[in-house]
């Protein structure tokens, strides 16, 4: 077996190539079954200079394509003038369909990788949204990560005052606040906006000559700002997006923050609508959502994930032969055990990292043979021997079960199942597609009782208080495990 820090280093190598993190192109029957779905990711790049925003949108988005896979949209801006184009399908899928290049050169864009939480799944809820003037030119343009919870109040409101909308996406209610309010300036009508909205938002956005970009008032979703030089910068959902063209990491925008550009200075200007938010940032982004070379609000989340791993081995341990990950998140805390109990660390669970998304399949019997499809074992590694699954979580509990049937018939003596977050009891109403509560396993069984429904020796969630210590925080939005939640509920 490889020593742990080498396999470490071509995780993260293979990671940073494949870009998908965790979840590679689920299934549409596999993304029921058991994993809450991703939310979506946003990038935005300015400069002072017309750069080759073509290719560097397409290099960030990439970098995200994790955090959605229904479609992808870029609007770009070139001497006051505005494009657009979204789809559906994965990001190199959209930019392939793309026969001139060149339309899409400018000074500033802005981009989405998109996954439905709000909002139906047809092509008028792609995004970037952009609102036109009377004579058909795109004026205002945002790309959106969040949830709002005030949605449906807002949305009646605007109706009523005459604001016609074209999708039945949330994201859309921001645009047209923005676009009803610009008489206000546009540092003026996002703070109108922001203080109307409630939920989780980070927003990027361009006029016909400004670039903007603002994050809501608890931090929910994640939004990093970056420069590739000192007239160009970039922001996005991840550092990695950062990374991946070339930018430096500046700095997390804070909660509350308008970052913006103004006609009569150069760079970039911030403006703090409220000067004492307290950060919420998703506690799921360090568990699931973002990749493992991402860094967020100062903390790696790879470290976050190893040391779950090594928290979870102090807080329940046992006795065993090796330690598996479910790849791909499940993988890092995997070391971790590995690295606190002295229990050898092998990767014998292969993905099928070339699964399509779309498997139509009429049986029941062939939709829980998709488990199969996606991960295998190497028998002979696992044969006769106590294992440890380390997972990221257990949402409704159905492919646990499935993989540790899989396990059974290879021969496993013995399964300890053990789930680097803490159970799962209550929805996300903030960016996160997570079942009702009735299909949330542990919000109806016991530790015991779920224990035996998955078949396997033993069972054990990390602490909550055990997660906010590797977190080094009691701030976080902890809501899918204590149903308390840092905004008002819908």
């Amino acid at each position: 077996m490889k020593d742990l820090e080498v396999f470490k280093k071509e995780y993260l190598q293979r990671i940073k190539k494949q870009s998908y993190g965790r979840n590679t192109f689920r299934t549409k029957d596999e993304e029921r079954l058991d994993a809450p779905n991703e939310e979506c990711g946003i990038f935005g790049l300015y400069s002072e200079n017309e750069v080759d925003t073509f290719s560097l949108s397409q290099f960030g988005l990439f970098a995200l394509q994790h955090r959605g896979q229904e479609a992808c949209g870029i609007s770009v801006s070139k001497n006051g003038h505005i494009v657009n184009i979204k789809d559906e399908g994965l990001v190199l899928d959209v930019f392939k369909g793309i026969n001139e290049p060149e339309t899409f050169m400018g000074n500033s864009v802005i981009g989405h990788t998109r996954y439905t939480t709000a909002g139906d799944k047809k092509k008028y809820n792609y995004q970037p949204f952009f609102a036109k003037n009377e004579w058909d030119q795109i004026i205002l343009s945002i790309a959106h990560n969040g949830n709002l919870t005030n949605a449906k109040q807002l949305r009646t409101e605007l109706e009523a005052e005459g604001v016609v909308f074209k999708a039945t996406s949330d994201s859309e209610i921001i645009l047209r606040l923005i676009q009803k309010n610009l008489d206000l300036g546009l540092r003026g009508a996002i703070k109108h906006t922001m203080e109307r909205i409630e939920g989780a938002f980070s927003v990027v956005g361009m006029t016909r000559n400004k670039f903007f970009a603002f994050r809501d008032f608890n931090g929910i979703r994640p939004l990093v700002l970056g420069a590739l030089d000192e007239k160009t910068f970039v922001v996005a959902s991840e550092s990695a997006a950062l990374d991946a063209v070339g930018a430096a990491y500046v700095r997390d925008i804070l909660p509350g923050e308008i970052i913006y550009t103004s006609s009569d200075e150069k760079g970039l200007k911030s403006y703090l609508v409220k000067d004492d938010c307290v950060n919420r940032i998703c506690a799921f982004e360090y568990i699931y959502f973002a990749r493992p070379d991402t860094t967020l609000e100062n903390i790696n989340v790879y470290e976050v994930r190893e040391k779950s791993g090594m928290k979870i081995w102090e807080q329940s341990p046992v006795e065993a032969d090796i330690v598996i990950g479910v790849p791909d998140s499940g993988v890092p805390a995997a070391i971790g055990f590995s690295k606190a109990s002295g229990i050898p660390f092998s990767p014998v669970l292969v993905k099928n990292r070339y699964i399509g998304r779309s498997f139509i399949v009429p049986t029941q019997e062939m939709r829980e043979r998709i488990v199969n499809l996606k991960l295998n074992p190497i028998v002979s590694e696992i044969k006769g021997k106590r294992i440890v699954i380390i997972d990221d979580s257990i949402v409704r509990g159905t492919t646990s079960k499935r993989l540790v049937k899989i396990l059974k018939d290879a021969g496993v003596k013995e399964i300890h199942f053990r789930s680097v977050s803490p159970p799962i009891i209550a929805p996300c109403f903030l960016g996160i597609d997570t079942p009702s509560k009735d299909d949330l396993i542990s919000a109806n069984m016991s530790v015991e009782e779920l224990r035996d429904y998955l078949g396997v020796d033993s069972l054990d969630f990390l602490s909550l208080e055990n997660l906010k210590d590797i977190l080094g925080s009691s701030d976080h939005c902890f809501g899918c495990f204590t149903e308390i939640y840092p905004v008002k509920s819908p």
